[in-house]
């Protein structure tokens, strides 16, 4: 029961993402064929979004809700990242759908979306028994 929160807050993220049209098949084959900036429009927000939070997090030193301090680690850039990044790319491409909506898909009675969820968890299991071979 001490995790309803975030059930709630994550039906209330995906009920946004569908009214939003950003889990839509057609808004996402528009960005990737550069006909529609609405998908762009939404990504380059929570970019703005997520530099404002940041900065909030490390200027007013705030704590999670357990106290515990929120700790920015640097990232080191490699080739590893643009493999990553073009493997998403791809994927985003091919299923017409990133993770982050692989739920609201299914919620909203997308079912075939559960082989997208399958193949991801999947991805993530291999990545993890590989992550040491992988450049990095």
């Amino acid at each position: 029961m001490k995790d309803f929160k975030f059930l709630l807050l994550g039906s209330l993220f995906g009920f946004i993402l569908i009214k939003g049209e950003v889990i839509s098949w057609f808004r996402i084959q528009e960005m990737f064929r550069f006909q529609s900036f609405h998908m762009y429009g939404v990504i380059c927000s929570a970019i703005v979004i997520g530099i404002i939070s940041i900065f909030i997090i490390k200027k007013f030193k705030l704590k999670t809700f357990s106290g515990e301090e929120i700790k920015i680690e640097p990232k080191r850039f490699d080739k590893g990242n643009i493999i990553g990044g073009l493997m998403f790319g791809l994927g985003w491409a091919m299923t017409g759908a990133c993770p982050g909506p692989l739920y609201a898909l299914i919620g909203s009675g997308a079912l075939t979306v559960l082989i997208v969820l399958l193949s991801a968890i999947f991805g993530t299991y291999t990545y993890g028994v590989l992550h040491n071979k992988l450049p990095h």
